[in-house]
């Protein structure tokens, strides 16, 4: 019925169904969304009705959540335009950003429900590291002022899996810290740990080979080798954090929308819980993230929180970067 009415618009946009399939659906598809090269033969309103209804097909056939996702982005975007965030720093665009989400409730095990790995997006429900990949995901769209859906879907992509590129499950950047390196390596943020006096740590990364029962996909042995093979690679990643009883001290030199990634001493495991450092309105450092305990939510006191977290042992602190630097696009904060 879906494909009926679908094609039934494009009639009444007198539009030719063969030439528009050869030309919008077989050039760039890939990961499950698509990229669209059309004919410059249709009006500009015509143009725009026809993408703006294929897209929505097309979200709808390949992820059954996503026709709620795109309506739950645009009232983000919404948001966003009505409070000019383009005109703020970065740091203030994902510290509002993060502050939208407020309340929206806790959900694990969602990127592993399907079998075969896929871009999946969801706004109406987190875990920790999808809400930090959809936050800043946003927040970079909105900084360079690109508010489609598909900038979201290029942007989450690129932060989640290796090298900006879903090529299967074990392509996806699993342990945080190569989620770290690996979008440091592409310019995404800055690991400033180091920078902020934080200590060297040995830590061998093998906790999803050793509990490979706890990850359904692992089933399949290629996919267990490719992970292994992973974990190996990470052997060289120098490792340093900033100790729980250190962390009031670097206050000072935090900013609003730092990625915030908890250590743990759990033998193979890196990190057990990530966020966001959240100015609050005393301007006291706290901690926004997507809580297991229910929905996202603010820790008055991040220093406070971390020492409350079972296993802790301190935190690391990544620098989201401006795409807008990126690009050599100059931004023109409002000092408002």
């Amino acid at each position: 019925m879906k494909m009926t009415r679908f094609f039934w618009g494009l009639t009444l946009l007198g539009v030719t169904i063969a030439p528009w399939f050869y030309s919008f659906f077989l050039p760039m598809t890939r990961n499950n969304y698509v990229f669209s090269y059309p004919s410059p033969d249709l009006s500009k309103d015509s143009l725009l009705l026809f993408l703006a209804e294929t897209e929505h097909f097309l979200l709808s056939q390949n992820h059954p959540n996503q026709r709620r996702e795109v309506d739950g982005f645009e009232s983000v975007i919404e948001y966003a335009k009505k409070e000019k965030l383009s005109e703020g720093s970065m740091s203030e665009i994902i510290h509002a950003i993060a502050g939208y989400f407020l309340g929206t409730p806790y959900q694990e095990g969602l990127l592993d429900q399907f079998q075969k790995e896929t871009l999946y997006v969801s706004l109406k429900g987190f875990d920790c590291v999808l809400f930090v990949e959809t936050v800043l995901a946003i927040s970079q769209g909105v900084a360079v002022q690109d508010y489609s859906y598909q900038n979201l879907l290029k942007n989450i992509e690129s932060l989640r899996y290796v090298n900006g590129n879903l090529q299967g499950y074990c392509s996806r950047l699993h342990y945080f810290s190569d989620w770290i390196e690996d979008n440091q390596n592409r310019q995404n943020v800055e690991n400033i740990t180091a920078k902020l006096g934080g200590i060297s740590l040995n830590k061998t990364l093998n906790f999803m080979s050793n509990h490979r029962v706890s990850y359904p996909q692992l089933v399949d042995n290629n996919n267990y080798q490719c992970i292994v093979q992973r974990e190996q690679k990470l052997a060289s990643l120098p490792f340093n954090f900033i100790p729980t009883n250190q962390i009031n001290s670097i206050y000072s030199q935090l900013k609003p929308g730092d990625i915030i990634a908890v250590a743990t001493n759990l033998e193979g495991l890196d990190f057990t819980h990530t966020g966001f450092v959240y100015q609050n309105g005393d301007n006291t450092i706290g901690f926004i993230h997507a809580s297991p305990i229910g929905k996202v939510t603010i820790a008055r006191d991040l220093s406070q929180y971390i020492a409350r977290v079972q296993n802790a042992i301190g935190i690391v602190v990544i620098r989201p970067l401006d795409p807008r630097l990126k690009n050599n696009v100059t931004p023109h904060f409002n000092n408002n």
